[in-house]
């Protein structure tokens, strides 16, 4: 399948706020019709963090438990549910891993594999004790880490956690360049990163803001997936506000300009070695 490129939709992160673009998603009705609109137009997975009542991030297991209830209602849809794990500040363990345990359709779940300052706001704690409770869970419940790169340091990381075996083949990894405390987003950056993966890993890109573009055509171009959103990126152009759908058909004509073609779902999670989905 090498002519096949995943899209993820990154749907509404944990910052991303409605008064810069109105078109993120908030509640659980919002994000389930977001999720499925997305996999209209071509996302193999979707992203899921969930928002509070007053729109800060929040990892509430029933609005977890909601989202995926409304979106599986959708009986044609068999997009792949990828969730956080780090969707709020200042949690504890269980409610980082909570909805794993309880809500079985939860396919894919982000293993952020280091810590590091998050800019200015704080300390984006991953700290391995965490982590190895984190992949142990994953494995007991049959969820697929999405291990999340932000650093070169965090690739060393991720190693040692495959020898380990608390992270088993192939790895999903996907990239994330542009957040202030990690690596840039400049395509010199993907490159270093990308030569520097452990053997047989799949994997994804994506560059937060104006680094958008730079690294989806680079990925592509190295024979990577893809990652788009509105936790990435509020913009299609200068001005120009997106919406989840209008990034996810921009990344499907991008793929296609490069004489591939998007994934199915059942064709990431063949990549992926998940399991088949019945609908």
């Amino acid at each position: 399948m090498n002519d096949k490129v995943i899209i993820s939709c990154a749907l509404t992160g944990a910052w991303s706020p409605k008064e810069k673009n109105l078109y993120v998603p908030y509640t659980p009705q919002e994000i389930a019709d977001d999720a499925y609109a997305s996999w209209k137009a071509g996302a193999a997975i979707v992203h899921l963090h969930m928002r509070d009542e007053n729109g800060q991030g929040t990892m509430d297991k029933e609005r977890f438990r909601e989202s995926v209830r409304l979106l599986r209602e959708h009986k044609d849809c068999d997009v792949i549910i990828n969730c956080t794990s780090s969707g709020a500040a200042n949690l504890t363990e269980e409610e980082r891993m909570a909805h794993f345990i309880g809500i079985p359709e939860i396919e894919m779940g982000s293993c952020d594999i280091g810590s590091f300052n998050w800019a200015d706001v704080g300390i984006f704690d991953n700290n391995p004790a965490f982590l190895k409770k984190l992949c142990n869970t994953y494995n007991q419940y049959d969820v697929k880490p999405e291990v999340e790169i932000f650093d070169y340091g965090m690739l060393g990381n991720a190693k040692y956690y495959i020898e380990k075996g608390y992270i088993k083949g192939p790895m999903w990894c996907q990239l994330v360049l542009g957040v202030l405390g990690g690596m840039d987003a400049t395509v010199d950056n993907l490159l270093y990163l990308v030569r520097h993966l452990p053997e047989n890993t799949v994997w994804s890109a994506t560059g937060i803001g104006t680094g958008h573009l730079p690294i989806m055509y680079t990925a592509v171009a190295l024979g990577g997936h893809l990652r788009v959103g509105l936790e990435d990126n509020l913009y299609m152009s200068r001005g120009l506000k997106a919406t989840n759908p209008m990034m996810v058909e921009r990344a499907v004509r991008v793929v296609k300009e490069f004489g591939k073609q998007p994934a199915t779902p059942a064709e990431a999670r063949e990549i992926l070695g998940i399991k088949e989905f019945a609908l």
